[in-house]
């Protein structure tokens, strides 16, 4: 299988107008992680805008050239080339938190039950929150895609 090209690699959009909060997206991946309903083991959170009077979700965008690999004194946070998917391998990880620091939204997570960072995976191709999202708030897409609306969403204010 040769390399997919970066505008057509799949990830999350989510699209904050369409959000009710009622983080199923939080409850399916934890369950889908970690077999138990709990908001705090979420791969990402849904916060409330009291400004904008919007949800706004904050959640792993794998990015291009993601800080939280370019930090990792152990290489634990790895780019897939192919996929465009950034993980942590929690056998390489010693639980520094620099990816924490490192990332622009703060999104992986020290996790003190297994002393490793953790982020989202992309549920090995099937990403959960999305799944059980109704409102489709979240949802995937290809790479460009997510780029046009992020673009117009955040940057054409």
């Amino acid at each position: 299988m040769g390399k997919i090209n970066v505008e057509e690699q799949r990830v999350l959009l989510y699209d904050p107008l369409k959000c009710t909060g009622c983080l199923f997206c939080q409850i399916a991946c934890s369950y889908r992680h970690f077999k138990e309903f709990n908001l705090e083991k979420a791969h990402l959170k849904i916060q409330f805008d009291s400004k904008t009077g919007e949800f706004e979700a904050i959640y792993c965008q794998h990015c291009d050239e993601p800080l939280c690999v370019a930090a990792c004194p152990k290489e634990a946070a790895v780019k897939d080339e192919e996929t465009g998917l950034v993980k942590i391998n929690p056998l390489r990880c010693i639980g520094c938190k620099t990816c924490t620091v490192a990332c622009p939204l703060s999104v992986p997570w020290f996790s003190s039950e297994y002393h490793v960072a953790m982020k989202c995976d992309f549920c090995d191709g099937d990403p959960q929150c999305a799944k059980f999202c109704s409102p489709q708030a979240i949802r995937v897409t290809a790479r460009r895609e997510a780029w046009e609306f992020n673009r117009k969403r955040y940057l054409e204010v």
